[in-house]
């Protein structure tokens, strides 16, 4: 089957066009491919530490332990590879009254913790950790009154949660035995966990997405079928259906995975065709003859995996060990893009347009589920205030697994650049303003020879400028000088 190429345009050209209404117009360059110098790139095979991927580790935390984590946890995860930890709080002191200020402090603690050390959270509460332990959760009135009293708190460390999963119901928090939200609910039973639903998806900034159990949660909290599934066009628009994702905490366990399907194939079809949109991840949660390497392999690129507990469970992953499936599974969950080659203007001069296109695949499993920036970053080699900067309007979120796109800009090399040698970067940052300048928060591109480790940028060229040209483009957006 032939590569599928999704050309995401950002040519950044605007131009008059001597139109009666005199509007500005879209001004699409097509590549002049003898004008251009082509470059190609090595595909790198290393395991690499990226946000918002990959395994995951286990952190729990309640009122009475007063554990916390520390800068140095972080280190020591970041080492092993682990840029995600799973941050599951227990609310078991408070089933029947506000959280204390105490364990308020504690939450915030930790978020401060993960944003100095680099890392982000996938973020869940829940009362009860133990079917032994009851009640299972809280009556509504008590857990609204927390997600409300949790609300500011996740407002102001939401650059450093990677997702939330909806919790609070039952124990683990995981939608199943429930006191309060209808064990075993009908479908018309699902009203008292849209609540609580509800209550998340407005209690986060609309760019994070809330992970739930089933795909029934999903479907019967919403009122949508499973032939209701996003497409490109509504993904990752804001709405609560497009920020509803998807975890299965007892992957590959049986047939169904211990219930997370109810034996229904179009439950599983739903979450196949919206995990292209939506985050998926999870955990194992028991040696199965189903979870043998090439099923694992196949069901984790179907369901477009992007973050998988190390922690849990262990014999499973002996299992991938043995059947060397282990390090594909790592490298490969959530992105993994590669540059595949690049075109550049043949003679770069001052104060002429410049054209760039990149060709770039992805072989992960899944697309970044998250916002996330696209910069051309020129910087000069003899002197390091020659910086200019141009933001493109691509999104990464729509380089999907299995696919190639390609990035095309064309923009101005203003005359107020410095004669000399630049090293052109392309820069993936976290769009938030705490981490945009974070090298841990950039994207590492799978290709040899190309990352930054001190900056957090991926080199793509080196180009000489040395002669004065002219702009015949027009009104053609430019590089912008900028300070690190």
């Amino acid at each position: 089957m032939k590569p599928v190429y999704l050309f995401l345009s950002s040519i950044l050209l605007f131009a008059n066009c001597q139109k009666n209404n005199s509007e500005e117009t879209v001004l699409s360059v097509p590549t002049d491919y003898s004008q251009m110098e082509m470059k190609q790139y090595t595909e790198s095979q290393a395991d690499i530490l990226n946000p918002e991927r990959g395994f995951y580790t286990h952190r729990g935390f309640s009122a009475n332990k007063k554990e916390t984590l520390s800068v140095s946890d972080i280190q020591k995860y970041r080492k092993e590879g682990i840029s995600l930890v799973f941050t599951i709080y227990y609310l078991r002191e408070f089933r029947d009254r506000p959280i204390s200020e105490a364990f308020l402090e504690q939450i915030r603690h930790n978020m401060r913790v993960l944003r100095e050390g680099g890392n982000k959270a996938i973020l869940r509460f829940a009362y009860t950790s133990s079917r032994d332990e009851k009640p299972w959760d809280a009556p509504w009135d008590i857990t609204q009154r927390h997600i409300a009293q949790l609300k500011p708190i996740l407002q102001e460390y939401s650059d450093v949660i990677c997702l939330m999963e909806a919790g609070f119901v039952g124990v683990w928090g995981e939608w199943y035995y429930t006191d309060n939200y209808v064990y075993k609910p009908k479908e018309g039973e699902y009203t008292p966990r849209a609540r609580v639903l509800t209550a998340l998806l407005d209690a986060l900034p609309s760019d994070r997405m809330i992970a739930v159990r089933t795909p029934q949660a999903k479907l019967l909290t919403q009122g949508i079928s499973a032939k209701d599934t996003l497409s490109a066009s509504t993904a990752f628009q804001g709405t609560p259906l497009s920020r509803i994702a998807a975890h299965n905490d007892c992957f590959l366990a049986d047939n169904d995975d211990r219930g997370t399907f109810a034996n229904n194939l179009s439950y599983r079809n739903f979450w196949k065709a919206e995990s292209k949109y939506v985050a998926m991840g999870g955990e194992t949660c028991a040696l199965s003859s189903l979870a043998v390497c090439s099923n694992a392999l196949e069901q984790l690129s179907q369901y477009h995996w992007s973050y998988l507990n190390r922690d849990y469970h262990q014999d499973v992953f002996e299992q991938w060990k043995g059947g060397k499936c282990l390090d594909e599974i790592q490298k490969r969950l959530g992105y993994r893009f590669s540059l595949v080659k690049g075109y550049f203007t043949k003679t770069p001069k001052i104060g002429s347009p410049y054209q760039i296109e990149l060709q770039l695949k992805n072989t992960g499993w899944a697309s970044p589920f998250n916002p996330r920036s696209v910069e051309l970053l020129f910087i000069s080699e003899e002197n390091p205030r020659e910086k200019y900067k141009i933001t493109l309007t691509d999104d990464p979120r729509y380089w999907f697994a299995g696919k190639k796109s390609t990035i095309k800009a064309t923009f101005l090399l203003p005359n107020s650049m410095a004669k000399g040698k630049y090293t052109i970067y392309l820069n993936l940052p976290d769009p938030r303003k705490t981490l945009s300048l974070r090298k841990e928060y950039s994207i590492q591109l799978a290709n040899k020879d190309i990352w930054n480790p001190q900056k957090g940028y991926n080199k793509i060229q080196e180009i000489t400028l040395s002669e004065i040209g002219e702009n015949n483009l027009g009104n053609i957006h430019s590089l912008a000088k900028f300070a690190e």
